[in-house]
């Protein structure tokens, strides 16, 4: 800290850091090029912090994003030891800006063409720190497994994107016969059947393919719905989910076979309420 400085931010301060942070962000997702130095020598200006001071924040910033499976720049590692003050600095600013919960609408028109998708194993079950209250607050309003399973647009590209990935590793077995038959159900007979994508295997058997899609990490949480688990375990040996994440930067993909318990820990969110007596 420069000698002088003060030690607490303003909520001012503040709030013109995280703009500045959502401003550069914004930037790197559309692939446009920004100077960060520069910006930070904006900031020096305008609230009179030093320039260590100002990047250590945008770190603190990253950590939040982090919090909420939302993409953070590149540089700016997250650092978890934050002040609940910039919890409220991006909670004022997404309130305002609720665009900045969904970030893959700055790449509409290029979800769903890149034909690269790496696969990777599935991570293990781990022991999450916890959370200061702020922090917890903060996850259940801006719910990251909610907000992914209600944007359409979301789950549509990725659904596309295993849809053709089927097709192109069928092709390269040699079962051009068999990537000829592979159907995007989910989008030709729409939801319910219990899974998105049929596919096949080399041998021709029958794989079932639920996508799962985020713009947030390899563990970030996402909702299973009672007809997907339901079909999952009457057919274990096809079913799988198809788990995409951190699908702006460079997309990522994992596969979860049955059954689920043991690979992933679900909880029940809510209840059926009808007037029906059970006896």
């Amino acid at each position: 800290m420069a000698t002088g400085e003060r030690k607490d931010w303003t909520d001012n301060e503040l709030d013109l850091i995280v703009a500045d942070y959502f401003s550069m962000l914004n930037d790197e997702m559309r692939r446009a090029s920004y100077d960060k130095t520069q910006h930070r020598k904006v900031l020096m200006g305008q609230i009179g912090r030093s320039n260590s001071s100002i990047e250590f924040k945008h770190h603190n910033i990253s950590a939040v994003l982090q919090l909420l499976e939302i993409p953070w720049i590149n540089g700016y590692k997250p650092r978890a030891h934050f002040q609940k003050s910039i919890v409220s600095a991006v909670e004022r600013y997404i309130t305002n800006h609720p665009a900045a919960l969904h970030p893959e609408l700055l790449l509409a028109n290029e979800i769903g063409e890149r034909p690269q998708l790496f696969v990777e194993p599935p991570p293990g079950l781990v022991n999450r720190a916890p959370r200061p209250n702020a922090a917890q607050r903060l996850v259940r309003k801006f719910n990251p497994a909610e907000r992914d399973f209600l944007n359409r647009k979301l789950g549509h590209d990725g659904e596309q994107i295993v849809f053709h990935f089927e097709q192109q590793r069928l092709r390269a077995l040699d079962r051009s016969d068999l990537a000829k038959k592979v159907r995007w159900v989910s989008m030709e007979d729409g939801d319910g059947a219990g899974y998105d994508v049929l596919s096949f295997d080399a041998q021709g058997q029958e794989r079932f393919l639920e996508v799962k899609t985020t713009v947030g990490s390899q563990t970030s949480p996402f909702y299973v719905t009672r007809n997907e688990l339901s079909f999952s375990r009457e057919r274990p040996k096809e079913f799988r989910i198809c788990r995409l994440y951190d699908f702006l930067k460079a997309p990522k993909m994992f596969e979860l076979a049955p059954p689920l318990e043991k690979l992933i820990s679900l909880e029940p969110l809510s209840y059926e309420a009808s007037f029906n007596r059970r006896d």
